[in-house]
């Protein structure tokens, strides 16, 4: 069972160690968490809905609540703090393309927008219903989730676009098969939702972006049903394949997706090694990735986040150890930066691979330590988000920002956002922890993300000011180091008033004009991606 007000199941949590709590106290301050808004009164505040009745669509306050949200920053406040929340006026759940079919149609005869829904997991307000006098409906595609068929040999498998991450890569390794595609919202996302927001997986490079994997499928468009053939290859003209791609819901709903599958792999491995400093740890992964080498995956933490990581690990006496090891080393545990990377293949390439690897990282000083901590990463991966709800109820407020940039850029980029954010919080003599890594590393540059925790405010409004604040100091950073304002979340709502900035104006044009042939009333996810 989903929690209604905050990430992932009710049943999972995360604990804040002792340890990491007290770091928090002196990095952010000290702070008492605020009293939740509870769910009675929500439900019993839930307002009367707009929509005329419907076979597919349900008006019942509990699921209208559960698809009122994603997971962005004011999201949250509005769960927590019962304000500012709007709400869907029903919830729809349809269990073939044809329902989809009748449900835009059913919108369009009774003037109604839509909201395709596939996990609930955006960060950045892609499911925020827009007030306004058309009624609202979401649309959910949770019970479109099945395999509809697989070809071996062609490494092509046809899935409904509502099937999420555990249930596909299950349906899948019946057959010998994986998609390998694995967000940090993999338990709880949907495929639908990763092509529509063009999704990057942990071992995306071994496993490839979803632009790589997503073949082609069916799109439901207020102009009618759009497929969009699995082609190896072509030629003919712009592929538009890419403008489904993170269209975030703004032509239509992706009911079915056709993806390129791998056989399960021989062999897979994580590994666990520390640089000396950020410089050194910035050249053996650029080294690393211009090798193209066999790995799935590359992460390198800067010092801020080395040292938050082993705080928050639970593990005090490992991390000591850890500690000790590195100063014997002649590795300052001040300056070390983390670096995690995967091998996944053959046996035969992934040992070369692995071999190649160490080899670059001991060139530029470094030290590898292991599986241990590659093991308690691949363990833990899909519960970090967690912490957000740990640390909310500790009374601390944690958000993400990321970028990608080219290699020239990335270490500016990083000492941009921390500085932003610290200065931004500064602005109320507050504190902001902040902490960097790059988590996709490509031969011509990098991701950057960044993590920051601060205290909340003492009002809902004054903690999204606050939040807003750092977010536009951050997000200018991007614009002025001509960034991608979203490597993997998408665009949404929070966002949208930086994407011109990357497309420009032609290029703005040519999504609103596409977006108005395929939508012509303005139905769809009004407000997300473009104004």
């Amino acid at each position: 069972m989903l929690r209604w007000n905050g990430w992932g199941d009710e049943n999972t949590t995360m604990d804040l160690p002792r340890a990491g709590k007290a770091l928090l106290q002196d990095w952010v301050g000290e702070t008492a968490p605020s009293k939740d808004y509870p769910l009675e009164k929500f439900l019993a505040g839930v307002p009367s809905s707009r929509l005329p009745e419907h076979r597919l669509v349900t008006v019942d306050s509990m699921e209208r609540l559960v698809h009122s949200h994603g997971q962005s920053l004011p999201d949250w406040v509005a769960l927590r703090s019962g304000e500012g929340m709007g709400f869907v006026d029903g919830v729809a759940y349809p269990q073939t393309t044809q329902d989809i079919v009748e449900l835009l149609a059913f919108a369009a005869e009774k003037d109604i927008n839509i909201i395709p829904f596939g996990g609930g997991t955006s960060v950045v307000g892609h499911l925020t219903p827009r007030p306004g006098e058309r009624p609202v409906l979401c649309l959910s595609l949770e019970r479109m989730n099945r395999l509809l068929w697989i070809d071996p040999g062609s490494s092509l498998a046809l899935f409904e676009a509502g099937v999420r991450g555990p249930d596909l890569e299950a349906q899948l390794a019946a057959h010998g098969f994986t998609l390998g595609h694995y967000p940090q919202s993999f338990e709880c996302s949907s495929l639908g939702g990763w092509v529509v927001t063009r999704s990057s997986g942990q071992q995306s490079m071994y496993y490839g972006r979803i632009e790589a994997l997503f073949a082609g499928g069916e799109m439901v468009t207020p102009k009618g049903l759009w497929e969009l053939l699995p082609h190896p290859a072509s030629a003919a003209g712009p592929d538009l394949r890419q403008m489904v791609l993170g269209s975030e819901g703004r032509m239509g709903v992706l009911s079915t997706a056709k993806v390129r599958i791998t056989p399960l792999p021989e062999f897979e491995a994580f590994y666990g090694a520390f640089l000396p400093s950020w410089e050194a740890g910035v050249n053996a992964v650029r080294n690393m990735a211009v090798a193209r080498l066999p790995l799935c995956m590359i992460r390198l933490s800067n010092p801020v986040e080395t040292v938050t990581q082993l705080a928050l690990s639970g593990h005090e006496t490992q991390s000591a150890l850890v500690k000790k090891y590195l100063g014997l080393r002649g590795i300052s545990p001040k300056t070390a930066c983390m670096i995690l990377f995967g091998l996944t293949g053959s046996k035969i390439f992934a040992n070369a691979g692995l071999s190649q690897a160490k080899s670059i990282i001991r060139k530029h000083g470094g030290v590898v330590v292991g599986q241990t901590m590659g093991n308690t990463w691949k363990k833990k991966r899909f519960l970090i988000p967690y912490l957000r709800n740990t640390l909310w109820e500790a009374g601390y407020v944690v958000d993400t920002l990321e970028t990608a940039v080219t290699w020239d850029k990335v270490t500016l980029t990083m000492e941009g956002f921390e500085k932003a954010i610290k200065e931004a919080a500064a602005q109320e003599n507050e504190k902001a922890h902040v902490f960097t890594h790059l988590s996709h590393i490509y031969p011509s540059g990098s991701s950057v993300y960044t993590s920051y925790v601060f205290r909340p405010g003492k009002t809902p409004q004054q903690t999204l000011e606050r939040w807003k604040r750092m977010k536009a100091a951050a997000s200018t950073v991007i614009t002025r180091m001509g960034g991608t304002i979203s490597h993997q979340h998408g665009v949404g709502e929070d966002h949208a008033p930086y994407l011109p900035a990357e497309k420009g104006k032609i290029g703005m044009e040519l999504l609103r004009q596409t977006f108005a042939h395929m939508d012509s009333q303005g139905r769809m996810n009004p407000g997300k991606l473009i104004e």
